[in-house]
């Protein structure tokens, strides 16, 4: 990289003189730097070690760090090759002095964020600059001259940048004169003691003032007349034709309906004429207007005549029949398909992420040999079985990606090594929507053909290299399991706050991984970033950098600097530790959601595209300007690899103390999978509704009932690898299984068995994506372990829904809803019984115990009521009459 800069007679800043001084010092080699420095890359953990780490113990402003000699070569004795000085060891021993200068290269002058100055001359230069000279004496003089005629610099006008507007935008300004007010007091009341009592408002004078309610007339008008017209017009058709236009012409057309007078339709009203035609047409209207209210008359009757091959036991064949399928001798052998995403916009083509059948100590043990097998994506298209169309480098095994909503071109994926990586496959769109007429022949052709085809197959097939890829000290820690496009009606702000987007495209990513975070990116160039590329505008006559790659600059400043907008982790809500997440789910992620056909999503990313500005010029704007959302639901489901169901909050709280934001404790947390979850999805006809599955089992939630799943299949006898919602049938799902066959469930039909169980392949499957070509033909792709895609076409009965299917759904749904509440109210009531009995129980174990009576004392007892009551008969017959006081009662 040469360090020459243009001629010019005036310098835009002080940091630029710097520059431009310590480039122009020595003479440059060959390999793009002088002589006396070299260029190396510090890793975070050297870099926290010698105390200089980016933007923090060095700036811009501050750019140098004196290094001790001792300590670099006690670095590289302890570390060894490990260390970052291993390269330069011998320069460092030949070193003169004891210390060495570090110089911070934040706009990587020489390829590198730092550079180390190799000679004690060079190091007095950096620390004590010289006097600049003139940019045009500087570059045509050797270095040694340049040092050699020194003199003072001279003050150079200030060129604007753009900076002060962004200054004028950020700043406060009146948009009123200020209002000024005056306080005056008689000078003798000034520091006269103050007395205060209580006194009646109503007794003193301007005491109160009383504002009473009145009825302004302004706000109280009536309206007299209102002029409504209505017109019925014949149903809206659009339709075309190719004509020749010769040359364009600017025509307008200018109408206005034409009406009666007045005079004419006041004889018209009250000619008999209309009356007779009135009273004669009246009794048959209303006969029309009650068969209205009875039937349908829109009702297509043949169409609902064909769904009555569709119900269980009918003729119609429900078996997924073989389509298509993909398979690679060379760049998918021995290896696992990981993923698999259909084109958004071109019909046919589907792409497919392979990734390496090795365990974690096989992929240690051979991991040389793995550096020499890239990662790739493959493009496959039902035009060519055999060849692969497209091939993305990846820089690791890739478990996720996605096709962004608002532009297909731009490609998402998740690395095993915790890095984000980004493509723009915009040049080869042709190649990818064109035919390739070889593919049939070569199947027919023999063995030796076959062998020729394969290698000419290797030549051909683009190899598209990554845009960007974050830093793996940014990035997660664990392998990326899920990957998600934030929908195009709002972003979120570093605050983790939802906020309006004003562009309404997709500009940022959601991914979770293993290691307990949920992390939200933003693929737009910072802020800070902006000035540096107005100032790379004012190079463009400089010779274009060379890209021997063909990597186009769409994401040119993510590349290796990628940080993620916030990071949200998941703390477990009894004990501590947090939670890994594996797949997850947004409310208002609606872009996974394809219930259209190929043409309606096709047309729609068409309009999208026509306003959609490129993303390498779009920029993060401030907070100020954007207008915070309260709509926006920030509810999501993880499902992590212990068979939990997590359901939190991604907003993110400030703590009052400290004033730091931190993740809040899941509200809600439930254990049914017996294995790893392997599939959070909503429905795409039910927001609420989740599909997840895991372990031997699946399970359907609905968002708000914290209870439990309303469905919860029974334990099959083959673990569940993975499951998806059918894209046109609300009640229908299909569930892949490790021993190759996919059980289709169809929930109106049976709710305690799959409606049927089909054999795909012999292995386990692991990947399975519905789409819909057209109306008449849908299409499930499924892949299994050992790296082939099966394309299957979903029969009829599988992708028609029957009449009102969704709302059926909808009352089902409500009804198990009803049922799980009716379920927890009985066992709250049973678990309340259970308690009182036991505590019953036990205030009974806690009672006296009284002794038993003896037979005697029972018998003495008895006789002394006897006597009372005799005693009492006697004094009630006396206050009777019936016995005199002198009668005596026998006993």
């Amino acid at each position: 990289m040469s360090t020459k800069r243009p001629k010019s007679t005036t310098t835009t800043s002080k940091g630029k003189d710097k520059k431009a001084d310590e480039s122009s010092a020595g003479s440059v080699a060959g390999s793009g730097h002088p002589n006396d420095i070299l260029p190396l890359t510090l890793t975070s953990a050297t870099q926290e070690l010698f105390g200089c780490r980016c933007d923090e113990d060095v700036t811009g402003d501050n750019p140098y760090k004196i290094l001790r000699k001792e300590d670099i070569v006690q670095d590289m004795r302890m570390r060894a090759a490990v260390s970052d000085f291993s390269p330069m060891k011998q320069l460092v021993l030949d070193y003169p002095e004891d210390e060495l200068l570090l110089v911070y290269d934040r706009d990587f002058i020489y390829g590198s964020s730092f550079y180390l100055v190799l000679t004690a001359d060079a190091k007095e230069r950096h620390l004590k600059p010289v006097v600049a000279l003139g940019v045009e004496v500087a570059l045509e003089r050797e270095p040694s001259e340049v040092f050699a005629a020194q003199k003072t610099s001279e003050p150079q006008p200030w060129i604007s940048l753009g900076s002060e507007q962004e200054i004028e935008e950020e700043s406060v300004t009146d948009s009123r004169p200020r209002l000024k007010y005056r306080i005056s007091r008689v000078r003798r009341e000034f520091g006269a003691p103050i007395f205060f009592s209580d006194r009646n408002a109503m007794e003193t004078k301007d005491g109160f003032i009383e504002c009473t309610p009145y009825q302004d007339k302004n706000f109280s008008l009536k309206q007299m007349e209102r002029h409504t017209g209505v017109q019925t017009i014949p149903n809206l058709k659009s339709s075309s034709t190719q004509t020749q236009w010769t040359y364009p012409r600017s025509m307008c057309t200018q109408y206005e309906p034409r009406e009666f007078s007045e005079e004419k339709k006041e004889n018209c009203l009250q000619s008999e004429k209309l009356k007779n035609f009135v009273n004669s047409v009246a009794s048959r209207f209303e006969i029309a207007i009650q068969q209205n209210e009875i039937m349908d008359v829109f009702f297509d009757d043949w169409k609902a005549l064909s769904e009555e091959d569709s119900g269980y036991g009918r003729k119609a064949d429900p078996h997924l029949k073989e389509y298509q399928s993909f398979t690679d001798l060379h760049f998918s052998k021995e290896k696992t398909i990981s993923n698999i995403n259909w084109h958004p916009t071109i019909n046919g083509v589907i792409a497919v992420a392979v990734t390496e059948r090795l365990s974690f100590e096989d992929r240690i043990n051979g991991s040389t040999k793995l550096l020499l097998n890239p990662s790739l994506i493959l493009f496959w298209s039902f035009s060519d079985p055999i060849n692969p169309q497209l091939l993305l480098e990846c820089p690791d095994d890739v478990f996720s990606f996605e096709f962004c909503p608002s532009d297909p071109n731009i490609i998402v994926g998740g690395c095993m090594n915790g890095q984000v990586v980004l493509w723009d496959i915009s040049t080869h769109v042709e190649q990818l929507q064109g035919t390739r007429t070889s593919g049939g022949k070569n199947i027919a052709a023999n063995t030796n053909a076959l062998q020729g085809f394969e290698d000419k197959r290797e030549n051909e097939t683009p190899v598209v290299r990554y845009c960007a890829v974050s830093g793996i000290e940014n990035g997660h820690k664990a392998p990326i399991t899920d990957i998600q496009w934030l929908p195009g009606t709002f972003e979120v702000s570093r605050m983790g706050v939802p906020m309006e987007n004003k562009n309404g495209i997709c500009v940022q990513i959601v991914t979770c991984a293993p290691d307990c975070c949920v992390m939200f990116w933003d693929i737009r160039a910072p802020r800070v970033l902006q000035t540096m590329a107005d100032q790379r505008k004012q190079k463009v006559e400089e010779k274009p950098l060379e890209n021997p790659h063909g990597v186009p600059n769409t994401f040119k400043h993510l590349d290796l600097t990628w940080k993620p907008l916030i990071r949200v982790s998941l703390p477990k809500i009894d004990t501590s530790g947090e939670y890994s997440p594996l797949k997850i789910s947004l409310r208002d992620n609606t872009c996974d959601n394809h219930t259209g056909s190929n043409a309606d999503r096709a047309h729609l990313n068409a309009e999208r595209s026509e306003v959609a500005p490129e993303y390498a010029l779009l920029r993060v704007p401030s907070a100020k300007q954007l207008k915070p959302l309260e709509d926006i639901c920030t509810r999501l489901y993880a499902g992590t690899e212990d068979g939990e169901l997590v359901y939190t909050d991604w907003k993110l709280e400030k703590d009052n103390d400290s004033g730091r934001l931190f993740s809040a404790k899941p509200s809600h947390r439930f254990i049914i999978h017996d294995g790893q979850v392997n599939t959070v999805r909503r429905s795409p006809f039910f927001k609420d509704i989740i599909l997840t599955v895991g372990g031997w089992t699946f399970a359907i939630w609905k968002e708000g009932v914290t209870n439990g799943p309303i469905i919860q299949s029974s334990c099959s006898q083959k673990k569940c690898t993975v499951g998806y919602w059918s894209q046109s049938r609300p009640a229908v799902l299909f569930i892949g299984k490790e021993d190759g066959n996919i059980d289709v469930w169809d929930l109106l039909e049976k709710t305690h068995e799959p409606s049927q169980t089909q054999n795909i392949t012999a292995t386990q499957i692991t990947c399975i994506k519905p789409w819909i070509v057209s109306s008449k033909q849908h299409l499930l792709a499924v892949s299994d372990h050992l790296g082939t895609l099966h394309i299957l076409e979903i029969p009829w009965t599988l992708r028609s829904p029957s009449s009102n299917e969704k709302l059926s759904m909808s009352k089902y749904f409500e009804k198990e809803v009803d049922r799980l509440v009716y379920f927890e109210k009985r066992r709250e009531m049973r678990a309340k019984e259970k308690k009182d009995y036991e505590a019953e129980e036990l205030r009974k174990k806690t009672e006296p115990i009284i002794p038993e009576k003896q037979v005697e004392q029972i018998l003495e007892e008895a006789m002394k009521e006897y006597e009372d009551y005799l005693s009492l008969e006697t004094v009630i017959l006396k206050e009777m009459g019936l016995l005199p006081d002198t009668d005596k009662v026998d006993i």
